[in-house]
């Protein structure tokens, strides 16, 4: 790797599939051409960059934002439910949302 290049990675999650492919670019590549060379868009022809938003590391970034070494962006798709909206239905049906990760012991 010679000082004007650096890796990044571009990363996409479906719901049963998540990929996430390294690449080496030259220094001062933006979000969308990382995401363009990557060549993850040929691989999911549903990408597009007009309508999906993308980040860096979880934070939401325009397509013209430099990158720097080892940068890794992601590009989001819609929500298949929206949380909001599954909590009110839960309210609706009389259902309790249970916190942490199962019961918690009782006290006798």
């Amino acid at each position: 790797m010679t000082n004007s290049e650096i890796i990044v990675e571009v990363a996409y999650a479906l719901p049963k599939e998540q990929v996430i492919v390294p690449i080496k670019v030259t220094e001062g590549i933006t979000a969308e051409q990382a995401i363009k060379s990557s060549g993850i868009m040929t691989k999911y022809p549903e990408i597009d960059l007009t309508v999906n938003k993308v980040g860096i590391f979880g934070k939401l970034t325009k397509l013209d934002a430099p990158l720097r070494h080892l940068d890794r962006v992601e590009i989001y798709r819609a929500l298949i439910a929206d949380p909001k909206e599954v909590r009110k239905q839960r309210v609706a049906d009389g259902k309790a949302m249970k916190k942490g990760g199962g019961d918690a012991p009782t006290e006798a």
